[in-house]
């Protein structure tokens, strides 16, 4: 990687709060060589804080909600957005594609101020080496974090672990087996002997935190040929089962509970990314939590409706498709009705239709009600069935119904069944597009899933259907406990991976899953309808960024499939 990022650059613009809640108070550091500010206990702190910041960059924003959720079996484009070359896997998804380039540079310079800090940690007065160790366990953490979705994405990359000072035009293409076991999984056993149970600064790296990861990081490399199989499982499954036994997380009873914006800090989460609302309101965080655009379908034109803050800016990037919608059985599962919206209430006096001569003739309504508004503000004005529901909805019921009703043989790019899990009402106006929503990156209910698919691969099929009888068991309504429940045989990964799409829909995990098992293209092919006719073996990895390749010396080889790519 030609390293043009210099250790002094990434200073100026190190977080200086040490409280990981209000990590984004932001303060320019000049004047100061990188040397004399990494000497004191201070500034090793601010070092410590700023690699957290490229959390920001991905979790939350379009580009990490884009390189997860697009292109999946569960997921395809909705009507707006300069980025569906994810989504479709055309000609657009090249070497130069803005989100594929930032992603890379982005972790990379993540990368290299964790280096920084590691490297320059040694002999700074007044830190103890037990707290010294600890803040390390942090940095290491997120440096492991950064390599692993850079291995998940593109593959063999380059591997240091060395601070990159001034221009450098070299770059190692280090295999991913490396990668896991001199950087990724060093990292983690090193956090896990050094991190806390918890931290009082919330949102910090934590013990449970680091087993998490170190957890899907064996089960990612299982399923490779240069992987240990059976024997990542195997500690994929202890280190899941420590996080489930060993502290205080739990399942939440309701679901609808977990995407309350009240309650972002609660029993299930396990490790997230922070948000400040303060910070977000203000635009003193540049970044925030965006998931609230991106998932919701065109409301704010439709009769009786306006755009506003309840009901959120409709960006209309990411429509489930009708595979995903066909996953939940609305009978005995819950989680589509609390997690989906249904109703739209108008609030716009405006644009309320009036019943004609023509709703009387085809005797829709009595003559009396011709040209009375069909509601008032207050009152339903849009309406979604969903799944198992829209035969219910004749054509001649929905002529008689005084709001629009939106039946799936009439879904688009641009109305939809709406996801709400990230739907953010605190914002200061309707227009404001950071939310100060935390992003939930490892949750309790994941553990479970982990675990499950780590004992499918062993063969514990048993014990597969039972963790995942917890997730699904919480998901069911009422007294329909027992009717959600799967036996042993029907345990298999097929069925896992449909479970985690109907329990972690829109979290930013699908495109990893289908990857890591090895499902993506047949999933897609079978179920993305915009993406399938395109998609090839070669797109499981994106392609290397350009940039890269041009700053390197000789160039930088590109990932077989792509422009460039001498394979």
């Amino acid at each position: 990687m030609k390293k043009y990022i210099s250790t002094l650059a990434l200073a100026a613009v190190a977080w200086m709060n040490t409280s990981c809640e209000d990590y984004l108070s932001e303060q320019m550091i000049t004047g100061v060589s990188a040397g004399s500010f990494y000497t004191t206990a201070a500034g090793f702190e601010s070092a410590v804080n700023a690699t957290y910041s490229e959390t920001k960059f991905f979790y939350g924003p379009e580009r990490g909600f884009s390189m997860t959720v697009f292109g999946t079996d569960v997921h395809t484009n909705g009507a707006d957005g300069s980025h569906k070359m994810l989504n479709l896997y055309d000609g657009g998804l090249n070497p130069a594609q803005s989100f594929v380039r930032d992603t890379w540079r982005d972790f990379y310079r993540g990368i290299n101020q964790a280096n920084a800090t590691i490297n320059r940690s040694q002999n700074i007065p007044g830190l103890s080496e037990q707290h010294k160790n600890l803040r390390l366990a942090e940095v290491r953490f997120l440096r492991a974090l950064y390599y692993f979705n850079l291995v998940r994405f593109y593959g063999d990359i380059h591997l240091t672990l060395e601070e990159t000072q001034g221009v450098e035009i070299t770059a190692n293409r280090t295999p991913a087996a490396q990668v896991y076991s001199e950087a990724i999984i060093p990292d983690l056993q090193f956090a896990i002997a050094n991190l806390p149970n918890s931290q009082s600064d919330y949102g910090r790296a934590t013990k449970p935190a680091a087993e998490f990861l170190l957890a899907k990081v064996y089960m990612t490399r299982a399923y490779q040929s240069y992987g240990q199989g059976n024997a990542d499982a195997q500690e994929a499954d202890r280190l899941m089962s420590s996080v489930i036994n060993n502290y205080n997380f739990s399942l939440l009873a309701d679901i609808t509970a977990l995407w309350d914006i009240n309650n972002q800090r609660n029993a299930e989460i396990i490790w997230s990314i922070q948000n400040n609302k303060a910070q977000v309101d203000e635009r003193i965080d540049g970044q925030g939590h965006r998931g609230h655009l991106y998932f919701l379908m065109e409301y704010d034109v439709l009769p009786g409706m306006a755009r506003d803050t309840e009901n959120g800016r409709p960006w209309k990037r990411f429509r489930p498709t009708p595979f995903h919608l066909g996953l939940w059985n609305r009978a005995i599962d819950s989680r589509y009705d609390k997690t989906y919206k249904h109703a739209w209430i108008s609030n716009n006096a405006g644009n309320i239709p009036r019943w004609t001569a023509q709703d009387a003739a085809a005797g829709h309504i009595p003559s009396n009600l011709v040209g009375e508004r069909k509601f008032v503000v207050g009152d339903t004005a849009v309406f979604i069935p969903g799944p198992g529901k829209d035969a219910e909805w004749t054509a001649e019921r929905k002529a008689r119904t005084r709001y629009l009703v939106i039946t799936d043989d009439v879904y688009d790019e641009r109305w939809y069944p709406t996801l709400n899990k990230w739907i953010d009402p605190t914002r200061p106006n309707r227009q404001h597009e950071m939310g100060q929503r935390d992003h939930p990156l490892m949750r309790l209910a994941d553990a479970y899933l982990i675990r499950a698919e780590a004992r499918i691969m062993l063969g514990n099929t048993t014990g597969a259907a039972e963790d995942i009888n917890v997730i699904r068991r919480r998901a069911a309504w009422p007294g329909m406990e027992s009717q959600m429940e799967i036996t042993p045989a029907q345990a298999t990964l097929d069925f896992l991976l449909d479970e985690r799409g109907r329990e972690l829909d829109g979290e930013g995990h699908r495109w990893f899953d289908l990857v890591r098992t090895k499902k993506l293209v047949e999933r897609v092919r079978l179920h993305n309808v915009e993406a399938g006719p395109n998609i090839q073996e070669f797109h499981i990895l994106r392609p290397i960024p350009l940039e890269q390749i041009d700053r390197t010396d000789g160039g930088y080889p590109q990932n077989c499939g792509y422009p460039g790519a001498n394979c």
